[in-house]
């Protein structure tokens, strides 16, 4: 048995009176306090706190009694936001599983990547990607597989239902052969009503390894502890003391609960008691739309794109948000126009915050009710910040550098990558962004943007964000996009990339409106418009990808 252990890892116990040592103190206290709450809703399934732990208490007993998983092994957890995934997390946790979270849309090639890095042994897969698994397994070290379908959890007649559809007449599932592979809901109702060996858990013990390209090249493990996980929900939740305590009662989270940003969003919501209601797929806004019509939503959880895309539909508009507190935003940059639009329709205000999966995740955030527009708000409590220049001298308030980071937030390193760890901190500890940004006079601090996103034109710096903050503000704009490009003059000039919300969109007046608003140099040189951009499954907008392509 190897449990991999960070010594040192403490949660400072000025954010921590109760005196909590893991990410399964934290559950057990809500379930003590919430047992009948609603915790997790998706597609028509509730389950309550009490129910959460019983399932995932048998989940935890079946890898206990019917696997040879011991303590400190690695689990990969491939699903859609589903009450599944939660079940599932919970349930490793308990029988001393670290957890790897893998993007569902993962082609082989990526999963076998993550699958070797990570060392997993086992995993646990919705049925509609189990092709995918079947095509690399043999090239990994999992032995033990999960399947399950998307109505796995609900009721006899609505399971049938859904999985039927599912399978036959969306046909999402595609014919597999994984022997051995055990049924996930077989295994949970073997096991339901008993409870697991319980295992002492320290502050130090990996919980996560969460998968990013983080400052540098290829995609790492970041390592992050109980601690780490721990010492983040803490430190949100005091800043979330200035909010309306109903702020958790209905959660909307169209995030996927494999990403790092919704995965600690979720945990915090749990911290509080409130209900998370699951949207598996965004991208489909007046599916969205449809759904949201059916709460009495408290907080939602997004980003830029998702807002944006979201107010420029007429039927967002005449939903109710008259119990709407809190609308959080974070994973990119938050625009003016798309902030104001959003305080236009529902009234609520977003806070925006900031964080990397390197930081567990969040960094800063802007208090509700004390929201600065254009700015990520102050460091989390206990949370040191640096803003340094290439030569690693710090930079007084007002100037624009490397944001560098030191708290109890912060991964030990990226899961046996030494040399890749070394380049992400500071001899002294901070951990290095890569993001340019500025502390204003007042504490708050602002993202300029990416330093690997940084074009520069004829010597001078040119941040997209701020270029494109420009061209968002166009109502004949949808959202845009802009990167670098060579030129032999200039060594680099800009390029636009366009969704016209005006389908007779004139470039030329783009670039009118640019030369009213822009210094000469950032003005773009060429513009494209294009259906779509490309974007994460969070909906951030890769730039990669356009300056391959473009």
């Amino acid at each position: 048995m190897v449990v991999e252990t960070v010594r040192g890892q403490q949660i400072p116990s000025a954010l921590n009176p109760a005196g909590y040592g893991s990410l399964l103190d934290l559950f057990d206290a809500s379930v003590a306090r919430y047992a009948e709450r609603p915790a997790f809703t998706s597609f028509g399934r509730t389950l309550s706190y009490a129910e959460l732990d019983r399932l995932a208490a048998a989940f935890a007993v079946y890898l206990q009694r019917h696997t040879d998983l011991q303590p400190g092994d690695r689990i990969a957890i491939q699903l859609p936001n589903l009450i599944q995934y939660p079940v599932v997390l919970y349930g490793a946790l308990r029988a001393g599983l670290v957890v790897v979270n893998t993007n569902p849309l993962y082609t082989p090639a990526e999963m076998a990547y993550q699958f070797r890095d990570s060392g997993a042994r086992a995993l646990v897969i919705h049925k509609s990607m189990a092709h995918k698994a079947e095509q690399i397994l043999a090239d990994t070290e999992i032995s033990t597989v999960f399947v399950t379908q998307l109505g796995d959890l609900h009721g006899f007649v609505l399971r049938t239902l859904l999985n039927v559809a599912v399978k036959y007449v969306k046909r999402m599932e595609p014919a597999y052969r994984l022997p051995g592979a055990v049924n996930l809901r077989r295994a949970l109702m073997r096991h339901l009503g008993e409870r697991p060996e319980r295992r002492p858990v320290s502050p130090g013990e990996l919980a996560l390894l969460q998968y990013t390209g983080g400052t540098t090249g290829i995609s790492k493990g970041a390592m992050l502890t109980h601690a780490n996980l721990v010492s983040n929900q803490l430190q949100v939740a005091a800043v979330m003391r200035t909010a309306d305590p109903a702020w958790a009662r209905t959660v909307i989270l169209p995030l996927p609960l494999y990403h790092i940003y919704a995965f600690t969003v979720a945990q915090i919501v749990l911290v509080h008691g409130g209900h998370l209601v699951l949207i598996p797929n965004p991208r489909d806004l007046n599916a969205f739309i449809k759904e949201l019509g059916r709460w009495q939503m408290t907080t939602l959880i997004g980003i830029n794109s998702l807002f944006n895309g979201l107010c420029q539909r007429e039927r967002f508009g005449q939903l109710d948000f008259s119990q709407l507190r809190i609308t959080l935003s974070g994973g990119m940059a938050l625009s003016h126009t798309v902030a104001e639009r959003w305080f236009q329709i529902t009234g609520c205000e977003i806070s925006e915050g900031y964080g990397l999966t390197e930081a567990a995740p969040v960094v800063c955030l802007n208090p509700p009710g004390r929201e600065l527009l254009g700015c990520i708000g102050p460091p989390l409590p206990l949370t040191e910040v640096r803003i340094v220049d290439d030569s690693g001298a710090l930079l007084p308030a007002g100037r624009a550098g490397e944001l560098c980071v030191r708290g109890p937030q912060v991964m030990p390193g990226y899961w046996r990558h030494e040399a890749e760890t070394r380049a992400a901190f500071t001899a002294d500890g901070f951990l290095r962004t890569g993001d340019v940004a500025v502390r204003e006079a007042n504490g708050y601090l602002r993202i300029v943007d990416r330093i690997k996103d940084l074009v520069i034109v004829s010597g001078f710096n040119v941040y997209p964000n701020e270029v494109e903050e420009v061209i968002n503000a166009h109502p004949g704009v949808s959202e845009c996009a802009v990167i670098g490009i060579p030129d032999e003059e200039c060594g680099e000039v800009i390029k636009l990339f366009v969704v016209p919300q005006d389908p007779d969109l004139d470039p030329q007046q783009l670039r009118a409106w640019c030369r009213e608003r822009l210094t000469r140099y950032k003005i773009p040189r060429v513009i494209q418009l294009v259906d779509a951009l490309p974007k994460s499954t969070v909906g951030k907008v890769v730039r990669r990808l356009l300056r391959e392509t473009g």
